[in-house]
């Protein structure tokens, strides 16, 4: 069995879930997982974060925004940066501003998960996972 991109996995199935306009998707909850979906969450894209199951059955229930009449999906893209095949690491001066700041940069650090601006807040780098506008 090959290993499996969670992180992959997770933004492909918020991404198909906007477009056909879902209220919510569930993905496999891992301790990253759960990380990423409370930056979203803290950040706007996303609104409430569930869990459902137990053990290894446990899923994370995310609820999606939109906005408008029309219920425009509030995230447009998700872009993987750090593929396992290859990581993409960057240190605090050199993090990525994504899109001139509409945007959000999720990096890894040492200090856990964080916003783009939260790391250079902290002065720390780490491996960018993604990017969110």
């Amino acid at each position: 069995m090959a290993a499996h991109d969670t992180i992959s996995d997770m933004l492909t199935r918020i991404r198909n879930s906007s477009l056909v306009k879902h209220q919510t998707t569930e993905i496999p909850a891992t301790k990253m997982t759960r990380s990423i979906a409370k930056v979203l969450q803290s950040e706007g894209f996303i609104g409430d974060v569930s869990e459902s199951g137990e053990g290894i059955e446990c899923k994370l229930v995310l609820t999606l925004k939109y906005k408008g009449k029309t219920r425009q999906p509030i995230i447009t893209a998700l872009q993987r940066v750090s593929k396992p095949g290859l990581r993409v690491y960057s240190n605090h001066q050199d993090l990525p501003k994504v899109l001139g700041g509409i945007g959000i940069a999720v990096i890894s650090t040492s200090s856990g998960i964080m916003t783009d601006r939260e790391a250079r807040k902290q002065g720390v780098g780490g491996e960018i996972l993604c990017y969110v506008w």
